[in-house]
């Protein structure tokens, strides 16, 4: 296999985790493991893998004080407020719900960079943002007959938080990316996100019953903790190596397909019309943001 089908390899790797992380943390939290001590567990079990693979491939380039202010931003966007809303939101609303609204990142992105980046900004790009929030808007405010109340609401609206503050994350990192290596920008964010995340959820941690976990428990704790958070990272950062940014962004589109799959074969989950029809604006909304950027690179 070429090095260029295994980066795809990986890459859809990611995403299936990625999909299936949805209907994982809904398993095992709020019932058996409260959702900041789960995002406790996930950044000690990064910070430990990180640093032990620095042992086995430390970084070359020393950390420039000038990039320690833009580290702690990604570290404050792309853990903190990622990991606490995004497990937390999981945990209220349902997983086809989070991952729908999850995709609303690359319009995000797109409206983020036109702001700091100075990218540019089309009538299509304006109106892939109007459909992709539209569609945001429907799951989020209209209820459907299986899942109703506050806190599915809550849940979608901590969900949309986390794709604002990862979309940020991907913008205000694409600078470090080009100074360091993937894993050396992965084990500075972690570090300095741990500084928050540990005491926040650190309560919690020490009051869960570990006692009550079984087999799966555990095994989806370990899936959590090691797939989605630094086996699924490892996969992106190498399919970026290889392909790239673009390429690999692109592979976000198939994180809703895998998180329904998933989610009405394990979690019984139903899918609605109402659904559906969200799911098309946000793939349509997506699509227009990012048509003009697509179709110059094809060109190119």
């Amino acid at each position: 296999m070429s090095r260029n089908k295994k980066a795809h390899a990986a890459v859809l790797g990611a995403n299936f985790i990625f999909g299936a992380n949805y209907a994982v943390v809904k398993y095992i939290t709020p019932s058996y493991l409260h959702p900041y001590a789960l995002n406790v567990v996930r950044i000690l079990v990064s910070l430990v893998l990180f640093w032990g693979l620095f042992l086995f491939r430390p970084g070359k380039i020393p950390l420039e004080k000038k990039h320690i202010p833009r580290l702690l931003l990604c570290a404050l966007t792309g853990v903190v407020i990622n990991q606490i809303f995004f497990i937390k939101g999981v945990s209220l609303t349902t997983p086809i719900h989070s991952a729908l609204l999850s995709l609303a990142t690359p319009i995000f992105i797109t409206l983020i960079a036109a702001w700091l980046l100075k990218e540019g900004f089309t009538l299509l790009t304006f109106l892939g943002l109007i459909l992709g929030i539209g569609g945001a808007a429907m799951l989020i405010l209209l209820k459907d007959s299986h899942h109703t109340g506050n806190q599915i609401l809550l849940g979608d609206i901590m969900v949309l938080i986390n794709a604002v503050s990862y979309a940020f994350y991907l913008v205000l990192v694409r600078p470090l990316m080009k100074t360091y290596s993937g894993i050396q920008v992965l084990r500075w964010i972690f570090s300095f996100g741990a500084l928050v995340i540990l005491p926040f959820g650190m309560h919690e941690f020490l009051q869960t019953d570990w006692a009550a976990f079984d087999m799966l428990h555990w095994m989806g704790l370990a899936f959590v903790a090691i797939g989605a958070t630094f086996l699924a990272y490892l996969l992106n950062v190498y399919g970026i190596s290889i392909i790239g940014p673009s390429a690999t962004g692109a592979y976000i589109y198939t994180q809703p397909v895998f998180a329904a799959l998933i989610a009405i074969g394990f979690a019984g989950e139903a899918v609605s019309w109402t659904k559906a029809i969200a799911a098309l604006l946000i793939f349509s909304g997506v699509y227009l943001a990012n048509y003009k950027k697509q179709n110059g690179q094809a060109l190119g």
